[in-house]
């Protein structure tokens, strides 16, 4: 949904893609990353991010969330076109090239585990500073996650990377599941989308079939979360959320790992802290629900 949102905004100039493991792993991403493009008409580079997480080990893969092909098994990626291929350059290798190319002009959305941003910084310097603008889908900040009480999927997907990437100096927005939580489709609202005149919403009303249904078991709701697409929204125009800034850090091992905690700059620290002079970003404090899910809708059901 999110990235259909941005093949529908002209004005976005998307300049590629890159992939990452969560809800599937990082090949079938990319599998359905080329889907995408082709689905949505664009002919852009797709390029293809690490199958594992900065330390090393097994990815942690959210099919029963998504599905085995990460499209709510409807079995889609079968019709990629044999011609449609994914780029020679790694994905980091990829983001350092584009950023380099354009400095100060390219925005980063990241949908997932930060692991090809994290790559990136380790392998350029120059990297971090030359971006415009990081934001990031990720992190529970004062609420309940959705892997464990403590964290969020993509966080805790890779947290090592995600604290290297929070504390790197780049310029970071990052909206958690604090706000994405609050931005819900219902059946009504799903039915619209597929019965509008876009030429995707039998594909985007079927793709949610198995979604809304772990929804239903997972959290008792009725509806679907719009995580990925709040994310965009917040790309798209900003003035629907609220921030606030501050240093983040991310717990990497133990009972809480993935945790996201936000020093809001209440109190004057006595002595060193994990938090004392690194830079701060920006995290997203409230959200417009209403216009962001008006925003969304319109996009989808553009023609």
């Amino acid at each position: 949904m999110a990235i259909l949102m941005a093949f529908n905004s002209p004005e976005l100039e998307i300049i590629g893609m890159t992939t990452i493991f969560g809800n599937v792993s990082t090949p079938l991403a990319t599998t359905n990353a080329l889907y995408l493009c082709e689905l949505g008409g664009l002919h852009i580079p797709v390029a293809e991010g690490s199958s594992e997480p900065l330390k090393g080990g097994v990815p942690r893969i959210a099919d029963f969330v998504h599905g085995a092909d990460g499209f709510g098994n409807i079995n889609v990626v079968s019709t990629v076109k044999k011609s449609s291929q994914k780029s020679e350059q790694a994905a980091c290798d990829f983001l350092i090239q584009k950023v380099a190319d354009n400095p100060g002009e390219i925005t980063i959305v990241a949908l997932g585990p930060l692991t090809n941003v994290a790559l990136a910084i380790q392998k350029d310097p120059s990297f971090g500073s030359n971006i415009d603008e990081l934001i990031v889908l990720g992190g529970a900040f004062f609420a309940s996650g959705n892997v464990t009480p403590a964290a969020e999927a993509n966080i805790f997907g890779d947290p090592e990377a995600a604290d290297l990437v929070f504390t790197a100096g780049i310029n970071t927005q990052v909206i958690g599941i604090n706000l994405t939580t609050q931005v819900i489709l219902n059946e009504e609202d799903l039915l619209e989308i597929k019965n509008s005149n876009s030429k995707h919403g039998d594909y985007l009303y079927d793709m949610t079939r198995f979604y809304r249904s772990w929804h239903l078991s997972s959290d008792g709701l009725d509806g679907i979360f719009l995580h990925d697409p709040t994310c965009m929204a917040a790309v798209l125009n900003s003035s629907l959320f609220t921030y606030r800034t501050g240093v983040v850090r991310v717990e990497t091992q133990g009972l809480c790992t993935g945790l996201t905690v936000l020093d809001m700059g209440l109190k004057e620290w006595v002595g060193d802290n994990p938090w004392v002079r690194k830079p701060a970003i920006k995290v997203g404090w409230t959200v417009n629900t209403t216009e962001v899910k008006k925003l969304v809708k319109d996009l989808l059901m553009r023609p």
